[in-house]
């Protein structure tokens, strides 16, 4: 049966197509063609491979308008030595090449440095000439994820380097820049990547990260999540309401356009507020006004990632010249 840490790695690239290709690409080195979307194959393997030696993922790299199949990357998790797969990785390439008609590469992931040697042998079918080589990415090059900025724009990946560099001396600034990442991701996946990222840190990592989060692992608390859902929901509702205003006073069209800016900022607002008090912290009423108050998109940004790591609420601002 699957282990966790096995699942939570095919969610990985299930919930960013364009992980595997980027994987590929930087950081194995080897060359994808370009394209304009990625998605996951929604098909199963046929009969000809049971259901308990199915591939996990299949990525159909796009290009083009008419989303033409340009590359296919079947992607295998194995965190265990089993023999059998070196029988049906060379059937997984070959039904994924024949059902997109297109090159396929196969892309085994892995955690355990030792298990890169056993899957990176080439495997001989028997055939002359054909051998197939997996493609193997284990901890060494997964990419150490320390920017926030980074993290933010590619959660997944983020959440891989914690997951093969954690228990490293990096683990702690892998553990803070994710953190900025989380205000961003709906609930399910912040969720399931927080305790991904936590549950991969070294001991020290994990520490300071609890710390930060107000005495472990806040954001599985019902308290936060409602206090999160409220600043958004009051943030759309007000937005909505300035947006009719001003609907009509210049018209309907660019009162939705400033209705949906507005939104936008309140509910970035709401979010820095709802993150600070969700931590105990309390929110002087200057302060609350000023955060409110703001229309700057970035400088809310900001906001937000500082309310995860912050000690006293007034810090917020020491970084904005504010």
């Amino acid at each position: 049966m699957p282990s966790a840490t096995h699942e939570a790695l095919v969610e990985l690239f299930k919930n960013r197509p364009r992980l595997a290709a980027d994987m590929l690409h930087d950081a194995l080195g080897h060359p994808v063609p370009a394209f304009t979307a990625a998605r996951v194959d929604a098909s199963d393997m046929t009969e000809i491979v049971p259901a308990n030696r199915r591939d996990e993922v299949i990525v159909v790299l796009l290009v083009r308008e008419e989303q033409r199949p340009a590359m296919a990357i079947v992607v295998e998790v194995q965190l265990e030595v089993d023999p059998d797969k070196r029988y049906a990785w060379p059937v997984y390439v070959t039904q994924a090449r024949a059902r997109h008609r297109c090159p396929t590469r196969l892309l085994v992931v892995t955690t355990d440095r030792a298990m890169v040697r056993w899957c990176s042998r080439p495997i001989d079918t028997g055939h002359p000439g054909w051998a197939l080589t997996p493609l193997v990415l284990g901890p060494e090059g997964v990419p150490v994820v320390t920017d926030a900025e980074q993290a933010r724009a590619a959660p997944e990946v983020a959440v891989l380097s914690a997951m093969a560099h954690g228990r490293s001396k990096a683990g702690e600034g892998i553990g803070t820049a994710f953190l900025g990442a989380l205000p961003a991701l709906d609930e399910e996946r912040r969720a399931l990547y927080w305790d991904m990222v936590l549950s991969s840190m070294n001991e020290a990592a994990r520490r300071t990260l609890e710390a930060m989060m107000k005495s472990g692992y806040e954001f599985q608390n019902e308290l936060v999540r409602s206090y999160v859902a409220h600043g958004r929901r009051e943030g759309r509702e007000e937005g909505l309401r300035e947006g009719l205003r001003e609907g009509l006073r210049e018209g309907l069209q660019a009162g939705l356009r400033e209705g949906q800016r507005e939104g936008i900022l309140k509910a970035k607002a709401h979010d820095v507020l709802a993150f600070l008090e969700a931590r105990g912290l309390a929110v002087p009423v200057d302060l609350r006004q000023r955060v409110l108050a703001s229309t700057d998109i970035d400088e809310l940004d900001r906001w937000v990632r500082r309310a995860a790591v912050v000690s006293d609420a007034r810090e917020l601002l020491a970084t904005t010249g504010s």
